[in-house]
């Protein structure tokens, strides 16, 4: 079977799938403006296209987002005609279509299956906007069209998706019900025999200062430091729980830009905001023991996550980080925001704890009684690895699932490109 791979940052959520499609035999070929000469990964055959054109000045801004994702659009068109006039026609074609790339290739390939990552529908409804009353929409009414619009590639799409595949129930849910039926739930997977607890884990924190299991470690993962992932609450939390954790070590990852949501005000980051909006509440050696490590690699995010007495994961009603699913793996202690996502896969009292997103008392007096109780730690890391494992394991869960819908996938009528 020849298959056809899609991302603007290959390999993204084909990390594990483009190679064991290859490994099956496949004929597998990525398009993508991540690289600029053609390679060889994996057995995978990697081909560039220039993302060529730029945005309109002055243009209607509602407008824009969807500009940006034509001009991708087309861009990967002119790619695929280039593979196509070498002779390559592919059977499936498995796209992440959030950034408008796989818009056309129906019109290029007209009897290929074409299969969606689908990450999210974006809604305007509560809590998908105004979850947090402290970021409130500054014109609801406008911006309910203005997400009606950005959803214009979604819709595009879905006239053309012939499956759809979606990590998480969640969501899945967040579409439309004319793409439900067309929708597969499964998780791109852990590796859990890589993410392990390990006893004599080590985080080096600073010159002269590394972390042990024999240390009592908070730790708390972001992609970037922003209130969709609770960092404002978790950083005016900070103030009582270094008071009343005298020996408490708290490692903080993540970047300074935003993934998600508004941008700060100009020439700020959300990270240095909520740090001057508590530092004049933590007295200097207290601070000292609050550690920024920034982006970090895989290797120092996972001793950080072996190293942890307690794991705080919050987070708004949005995509779920694989960061949770990987603490789990990794045996932690779970304290987390009870949010329609985290629900999904963490159960209270079994896996984890949970509280209310913005509870910053319930989330101090929990955490609090969470690193008192060693034998609770214990019990409910056992079981968040056993779930994780039984559940979202790479090798033997999702892997296999995502190998059975390629093969379902090649099996369907195409869908037609609609006028």
């Amino acid at each position: 079977m020849k298959i056809l791979l899609i991302h603007q940052n290959f390999p993204g959520q084909y990390k594990h799938l483009a190679p064991a499609l290859a490994a099956r035999g496949h004929e597998v070929v990525a398009l993508t403006c991540k690289v600029k000469e053609p390679q060889t990964w994996k057995g995978v055959r990697i081909i560039p296209y220039a993302v060529k054109g730029s945005s309109t000045q002055g243009i209607h801004p509602w407008l824009s987002d969807f500009e940006t994702k034509l001009l991708r659009g087309t861009s990967c068109y002119q790619g695929a005609l280039g593979l196509k006039a070498q002779g390559f026609e592919p059977d499936v074609i498995c796209a992440h279509h959030g950034w408008g790339e796989s818009m056309f290739l129906k019109d290029v390939w007209p009897q290929a299956r074409l299969g969606l990552y689908c990450e999210l529908y974006h809604l305007t409804t509560k809590p998908f906007m105004n979850f947090d009353p402290e970021f409130p929409s500054k014109s609801p009414g406008a911006d309910a069209l203005r997400i009606r619009m950005k959803n214009l590639n979604n819709r595009l799409h879905e006239e053309i998706m012939d499956a759809g595949i979606s990590p998480t129930r969640f969501q899945a849910a967040s579409f439309p019900a004319a793409w439900q039926d067309r929708i597969t739930v499964a998780h791109d997977g852990v590796d859990t025999d890589l993410v392990v607890p390990k006893a004599d884990a080590a985080l080096q924190v600073r010159d002269g200062l590394t972390l042990t299991r024999s240390d009592e470690v908070i730790t708390f993962i972001n992609r970037n430091l922003e209130p969709y992932r609770g960092y404002h609450i978790f950083m005016r939390a900070l103030p009582d729980i270094l008071k009343r954790r005298p020996n408490a070590h708290v490692v903080l990852i993540g970047g300074d830009e935003v993934s998600y949501g508004s941008k700060p005000p100009q020439g700020q980051s959300w990270k240095q905001i909520f740090i001057d909006e508590v530092r004049g509440r933590i007295p200097t050696p207290s601070w000292e023991r609050v550690h920024f490590l920034g982006r970090v690699p895989y290797e120092v995010y996972l001793s950080m996550l072996q190293v942890s007495t307690a794991h705080v994961y919050l987070t708004y009603p949005f995509v779920l980080s694989w960061s949770l699913l990987e603490a789990m793996s990794a045996e932690c202690a779970i304290l987390a925001s009870g949010t329609d996502p985290v629900r999904e896969v963490l159960t209270e009292d079994e896996t984890g704890w949970m509280v209310d997103f913005f509870d910053r008392t319930a989330l101090v007096d929990r955490l609090c009684a969470l690193l008192d109780d060693p034998a609770t730690r214990q019990r409910l890391g056992a079981n968040a690895r056993s779930f994780a494992r039984e559940r979202y394991d790479l090798k033997t869960v999702c892997l296999p699932q995502h190998l059975d819908w390629v093969d379902r996938l090649a099996t369907l009528d195409p869908r037609p490109v609609r006028d």
